[in-house]
């Protein structure tokens, strides 16, 4: 058998402002603040200085943050060149963390579209766009996650044939109830 990743160690995005980045992280999302690294290195052609800021996640990964010290380099890098609700974070929570957080997001003044709610089916997502642009997604599963997963594997190549050559109907047949 493959051997998997453990876990997200980090990843990576460019803020517009590290301080309103760290003032949603740690005070509206709640991850701490764990590593803050100023750095000048020789990158991408250029010598670039820059500050790269760590939050960090239950089980040792990360969100991290880069804001550079020039305005050329920060415009380089600019998180709004091609934004994109399909380009996000999603972090795996559990039912009572989810409600904290939906519970800071409502109290620091949050509102859609910055922040929604769907429902999956086989999992519950909060929704939620940083200072930054960058969308987050926190997941509950659905109890029966194990099951639904299982099933979803054993079929997954057949199903990315079918809907490759065309056939784009709904398979989500827990969100999709009449197609049960």
């Amino acid at each position: 058998m493959t051997r998997l990743p453990s876990r997200l160690h980090h990843t990576a995005y460019v803020s517009k402002d590290l301080e309103a980045t760290r003032k949603f992280y740690e005070e509206v999302i709640g991850l701490p603040l764990i590593a803050t690294w100023s750095e000048k290195d020789v990158l991408f052609g250029a010598e670039r200085v820059y500050c790269h800021c760590f939050f960090g996640l239950a089980d040792g990964g990360a969100l991290a943050f880069f804001q550079f010290a020039t305005p050329e380099d920060q415009a380089l890098f600019d998180p709004d060149l091609a934004p994109s609700p399909f380009r996000h974070i999603a972090l795996s929570v559990d039912a009572e963390t989810q409600a904290e957080i939906e519970q800071r997001i409502k109290a620091a003044g949050y509102r859609e579209p910055d922040t929604y709610v769907l429902e999956h089916g086989y999992c519950r997502s909060v929704y939620i766009t940083d200072p930054n642009g960058m969308i987050l997604e926190f997941t509950l599963d659905a109890p029966n996650a194990d099951e639904i997963n299982a099933k979803r594997r054993a079929v997954a190549h057949e199903e990315l044939r079918r809907w490759l050559s065309g056939d784009h109907e709904t398979n989500n047949h827990f969100r999709h109830e009449e197609h049960a």
